[in-house]
C-alpha cells in the first residue's frame, strides 16, 4: 500500500478546466486504477478508503490510516521526566504501554547476536521437532543503523567475505548487501544528543518471523497472523551487554493443537540481543581430520587463484590467566571459565549427575593446558540473584523439559564472524530415562545382573544420565559425533574387565557407542559405559590449545597440521564423520573393529535375554506393556546388528589426508570381509531366527503381527544389500581391482545359497524368497535418480553413489540370476509349497517379460529402506543429537 505523505496536507492542485482535485485522488490515479473518496468528516479525514482494480479485473477495498509525520521531539516530550530508566546495553523506558530504546551513537553499526526462544508453549505442539519452553525459535545477527531520521535493523550475511585490506573488499561489499528487517522513526535525541530514542512497541508486538514462530508452525496450524488484542510485551530488561524482551503472542489459527474453538494459538517468547565482541576472537581453521562443528565462508581475499572456501571451527574463547606459566607447560585456569547452570525445573535427584557429566570434561581440557576450565552449577535462587533468568543470553543452561520425547541435545550459539561459542542451552527431555533403561537392559543384562530390572535405582539411572550429560556437553564445546571412534577397539578387548575398566566402550564419548553388548556372561566385565576417552582429549587439545603472540590462523594451522600427522594411522585418534553410508567404521550404535564378530556376540546375548524378560521385569499388578516394549527393543537391537554388517558390502574406508601424507583416501573393503558379511546374513538372518519367536512371552502381547515383524527385518536388510549405489561401487571395485574385488556375481551367488536352501521353506523363508525376486525385478524396472538438487559428487560422498541403471551391468546380471533361480525351482510338494514355487515362477516370468503379464501380483518392494518396527532414527535437533 503506497504512503500518501509526499505532499503537504493542505495542498490543492489546479487542473485544466479549473477543476480542483483532492491530492489523494490525483496520486491514486497516477498509480493506476485507484479511486479514492473525498474527505468529508474529521474521522473520515484520518483514514482513506482505497478501491483498486487488479489486472485480472478483481476489485479490492481497504481502509488505511494516514501516516502522520510528527517530527523529532524533545527528549522530555517523549520520555517524561520521572520515567524510570533501565540502564544497560540500550537504556530502555516504559511510558504507559509503550517501550522505548535509547540507542547510543557508539553502538550504531555494532553486530549483535539475537536469539529468540520459546518461554511457554501450548500442549501437543509437534512440528517436525517438538517445541517446548526453552527451545530456540530463531537466531540472527542484527545491526542498528541510522539513515536520516530513521533507524533500521539490518541483518548482515557472512557467506562471502574479503579482508578489508584486500583489493576484493569493495567488490565483495557491493555483492553482499545487508537485508533490512525493520525501520523505526526517530522520536527524540537523548539529553546530550549522543543517541536517539525509538519506539519498539509495535515491532515486538508484531508478526515478525525473526522474533516469533517458525514457518513450519504457521503452516501446520494454518496461522494467518498475530491478534494484537490478545498479545502484549511482558517485560524488556536491559543488562550491560544484552537486552532481554519477553512477549506473549496470540496467533489467529485455523487449527489448534488443543482447542479449535479459540481459533488461536498462544506462545510466550524471550528474545535475547547480545552484543558481539568489538574485537573478534582469532578464529581457528577447521580440518576434516579432526571433528568440530564449524562454519564456512567463500573468501575472495586470499592469494589463491580462485574463490577460496574458508572454514572455522566453533569453540569457546579460552585464554590463560597466567601466560608465562602456561608457556612453561603448567596447568592454568582460564580468564573466563565455561559455566553451565542447571535449570531450576530439574528434579533435584538428577542435578548432581548432570553436574558431574559437565565437570568430567575438565580432564580433556587439561590436555589443552587448562585446569578448572568448565564447571556445572545449580542455578541461583531468586533470592540469591533476582536478575538471573534461564533465557538470559549471558548464561549457559541445561534446560529440563517435561516431555515424553526420548531425547536430549546439545546446541550452541556462535559468533558468525569467528566461530566463538557464546552460549548454549542443552535440551534435556524427561523421557530420555526410558530410552536409557531400554538400551541398558537390552544391551547389557545378559552379562550385567544390575540391569535386570524394570526400574533402575536412582544411582543406576543417575550414572546413565551422567554419561548422556557428558555427550551433550561435548556438542556444546564444538564436538560433533565421531562415528569412527568405536572401531578403534578390537572386539575381544571389550570382553576384558581390565581393558573396559580403563577405556570404556570407545575412545570418544561423542560416538554412538552405547553400552557393552559384546561382553559375555562370565567375562567379569563390570564397566559397561562410554566415557571421555583418548580421542576426546586429543580433539580438545587440538581445538583449545592457546597460541601466544600474533600468529595468524593460517600460521597456527601449520602447527596443528603437524599434530594431526603425528596421530595419523592410530585408530585411537581417528575421526569419522556422521551421515555417510560408505564406510563400515562410521556407524551408529556399533562397537568393535569387526561388525560380524561383534554382532554374533550381541545376538548370543539377545538369545539369553529374550526368554527372561518377563522374569527380570516382573511387576506385581502391572500389565505386560514393559514386556512388549523390551521384547520389541530386542528385535530392534537385532536389526541394528544387521545394519552394522550390511555396510561392509560394497563398502570403502575413508581416511582424509593432505598432499604430504601417503596412502589412499578411499580404499575398498577386502573381498574376504564382504563375503563374511553375506555369510553372517545367511547364518543369522536368512536362516529363520526362530529364537525371536518365543511363544510363551509373545502370547502376552502379540496379536498376530510377529511374522510380519520378522519379515520386515529380513526384507529391509535384503533390500539394503541390493541398493543400486552399493552395487555401483561393487562394479567400480571390480573395474579397478579385478579378481581381488568382491563382485556382484559373487554377491548373487552367496545370496542365492542362503535364501534358496534345500528343504521345505517355512513362512519366513517363503517371504524372503519372494522379496529377493521382487528386489531383482526392481533392479530391472526402477531407475535410481538420486535426490533433486544434490550433485552426483555430494551423493557419492554420502554413499548414494550415482548409477545409470539402463546402461549398467546390473540388468544383464539380474536377468541371468532370475533365469538361474527359475531353472532350479522345485516342483510339487504340499499345497502351500507348490503354490509358492508356482508363484515364484510367475513372478520371474513377469519380471523378464514385463509387456506380457502372467499374473496380477503385489507392487514391487521398491527401493525404500523401511522397517515396520521401532528403530533408532538418530534424528538431531539443531547441532545436537539423540543421546
Amino acid at each position: 500500500m503506497p504512503k500518501f505523505t509526499s505532499l503537504p496536507t493542505n495542498l490543492i492542485i489546479d487542473m485544466p478546466g479549473y477543476l480542483k482535485v483532492n491530492r489523494y485522488v490525483l496520486i491514486a490515479a497516477l498509480i493506476g486504477g485507484a479511486a479514492v473518496s473525498s474527505c468529508k468528516t474529521k474521522k473520515e479525514a484520518e483514514t482513506l478508503t482505497v478501491k483498486t482494480t487488479t489486472p485480472n479485473g478483481t476489485t479490492t477495498t481497504a481502509t488505511v490510516s494516514k501516516d502522520k509525520k510528527e517530527g523529532i521531539k524533545k527528549f522530555s516530550d517523549v520520555i517524561p521526566e520521572k520515567t524510570k530508566v533501565d540502564k544497560g546495553l540500550f537504556n530502555t523506558y516504559k511510558v504507559e504501554n509503550k517501550y522505548y530504546y535509547e540507542i547510543p551513537d557508539s553502538l550504531l553499526g555494532r553486530e549483535m547476536e539475537v536469539i529468540t526462544r520459546f518461554l511457554k508453549t501450548p500442549a501437543n505442539i509437534k512440528v517436525f521437532t517438538q517445541q517446548y519452553g526453552g527451545e530456540e525459535a530463531n537466531e540472527q545477527v542484527w545491526k542498528w543503523e541510522r539513515h536520516d531520521k530513521q533507524i533500521f535493523i539490518k541483518v548482515p550475511s557472512y557467506t562471502i567475505r574479503a579482508d578489508s585490506t584486500s583489493d576484493m573488499y569493495k567488490s565483495v561489499k557491493n555483492s553482499n548487501l545487508d537485508a533490512i528487517l525493520a525501520s523505526f522513526d526517530i522520536k527524540a535525541y537523548n539529553k546530550d544528543t549522543t543517541g536517539v530514542v525509538i519506539d519498539v512497541t509495535d515491532f515486538y508486538n508484531g508478526d515478525v518471523a525473526a522474533i516469533g514462530i517458525t514457518d513450519e508452525i504457521k503452516k501446520a496450524y494454518k496461522i494467518s497472523g498475530v491478534d494484537n488484542s490478545r498479545s502484549y510485551i511482558d517485560t524488556i530488561k536491559s543488562f550491560p551487554i544484552n537486552i532481554e524482551a519477553r512477549t506473549l503472542k496470540t496467533y489467529r489459527a485455523g487449527e489448534s493443537p488443543t482447542d479449535n474453538s479459540n481459533a488461536a494459538i498462544t506462545f510466550e517468547f524471550n528474545t535475547s540481543m547480545l552484543l558481539l565482541p568489538k574485537t573478534p576472537m582469532k578464529p581457528r581453521l577447521s580440518d576434516n581430520r579432526v571433528g568440530f562443528f564449524g562454519q564456512t565462508q567463500t573468501d575472495y581475499g586470499t592469494d589463491a587463484q580462485k574463490a577460496q572456501v574458508t572454514s572455522y571451527i566453533h569453540r569457546w574463547k579460552l585464554e590463560p590467566k597466567d601466560e608465562a606459566a602456561y608457556a612453561r607447560g603448567e596447568l592454568v585456569e582460564p580468564k573466563k571459565q565455561i559455566v553451565f547452570y542447571i535449570d531450576p525445573a530439574t528434579p533435584k535427584k538428577w542435578v548432581p549427575y548432570l553436574i558431574a557429566g559437565i565437570n568430567d570434561w575438565n580432564a580433556a581440557f587439561e590436555a589443552a593446558g587448562f585446569k578448572n576450565a568448565i564447571v556445572g552449577k545449580e542455578a541461583p535462587t531468586p533470592k540469591e540473584d533476582p536478575e538471573f533468568s534461564t533465557e538470559d543470553a549471558r548464561y549457559t543452561v541445561v534446560r529440563y523439559f517435561a516431555s515424553d520425547v526420548e531425547n536430549a541435545y546439545g546446541p550452541h550459539i556462535s559468533d558468525p564472524r569467528t566461530g566463538e561459542i557464546l552460549e548454549s542451552h542443552v535440551g534435556w527431555y524427561h523421557n530420555v530415562m526410558n530410552l536409557l533403561r531400554d538400551w541398558y537392559f537390552v544391551q547389557t543384562s545378559a552379562a550385567n545382573g544390575d540391569a535386570r530390572h524394570a526400574k533402575f535405582t536412582d544411582e543406576q539411572m543417575g550414572n546413565l544420565i551422567r554419561f548422556v550429560s557428558s555427550h551433550e556437553i561435548g556438542h556444546t564445546l564444538g564436538l560433533p559425533h565421531n562415528f569412527g571412534s568405536s572401531y578403534a577397539y578390537p572386539v575381544d578387548s571389550l570382553r576384558s574387565k581390565t581393558f573396559t575398566d580403563k577405556h570404556g566402550t570407545a575412545p570418544s564419548i561423542m560416538d554412538y557407542a552405547r553400552f557393552n553388548y559384546i561382553a559375555q556372561p562370565g567375562d567379569g566385565v563390570t564397566h559397561f559405559y562410554p566415557q571421555i576417552g583418548e580421542y576426546d582429549k586429543w580433539a580438545i587439545k587440538w581445538g583449545y590449545t592457546w597460541f601466544p603472540g600474533k600468529k595468524t590462523p593460517k600460521q597456527d594451522k601449520e602447527t596443528l597440521d603437524e599434530w594431526v600427522k603425528e596421530k595419523a594411522g592410530n585408530p585411537l585418534y581417528y575421526y569419522g564423520r556422521q551421515g555417510t553410508m560408505i564406510d563400515p567404521r562410521l556407524q551408529s550404535e556399533d562397537l568393535g573393529d569387526n561388525a560380524m564378530k561383534a554382532g554374533a556376540y550381541g545376538i548370543a546375548n539377545l538369545k539369553r535375554i529374550l526368554p527372561n524378560i518377563e522374569t527380570w521385569t516382573y511387576q506385581k499388578g502391572q500389565d505386560y506393556s514393559d514386556l512388549q516394549e523390551l521384547y520389541l527393543e530386542v528385535l530392534t537391537q537385532f536389526y541394528r546388528y544387521m545394519g552394522h554388517v550390511v555396510t561392509n558390502v560394497g563398502g570403502m574406508n575413508e581416511n582424509f589426508k593432505t598432499y604430504d601424507q601417503n596412502g589412499p583416501v578411499y580404499d575398498f573393503i577386502s573381498k574376504d570381509k564382504q563375503h563374511d558379511a553375506i555369510a553372517f546374513f545367511n547364518t543369522q538372518l536368512f536362516t529363520t531366527p526362530s529364537w525371536l519367536i518365543n511363544s510363551p512371552e509373545l502370547s502376552k502381547f502379540d496379536n498376530g503381527v510377529m511374522v510380519n515383524r520378522v519379515k520386515s527385518v529380513q526384507t529391509a536388510v535384503l533390500n539394503n544389500v541390493l541398493f543400486p549405489p552399493r552395487l555401483s561401487r561393487m562394479y567400480d571395485n571390480e573395474a579397478k581391482n579385478g579378481t581381488k574385488a568382491y563382485t556382484v556375481a559373487d554377491l548373487f551367488n552367496d545370496l542365492r545359497g542362503g535364501i534358496f536352501t534345500g528343504g521345505k521353506p517355512d513362512v519366513y523363508k517363503r517371504n524372503l524368497q519372494r522379496a529377493y525376486i521382487e528386489d531383482l525385478k526392481s533392479l530391472l524396472t526402477d531407475d535410481f535418480k538420486g535426490i533433486p538438487g544434490i550433485s552426483s559428487s555430494q551423493l557419492a560422498s554420502y554413499g548414494m553413489t550415482p548409477i545409470n541403471m539402463v546402461l549398467s551391468d546390473i540388468r544383464p546380471m539380474v536377468r541371468v540370476e532370475l533365469k538361474l533361480i527359475d531353472s532350479r525351482l522345485p516342483k510339487g510338494g504340499d499345497p502351500i509349497t507348490a503354490a509358492h514355487y508356482a508363484d515364484l515362477d510367475a513372478r520371474i516370468k513377469d519380471a523378464l517379460n514385463p509387456n506380457k503379464p502372467v499374473i496380477n501380483l503385489p507392487a514391487s518392494t521398491g527401493r525404500a529402506l523401511t522397517l515396520d518396527l521401532p528403530v533408532d532414527e538418530n534424528i538431531e535437533p539443531g547441532n545436537g543429537s539423540r543421546p
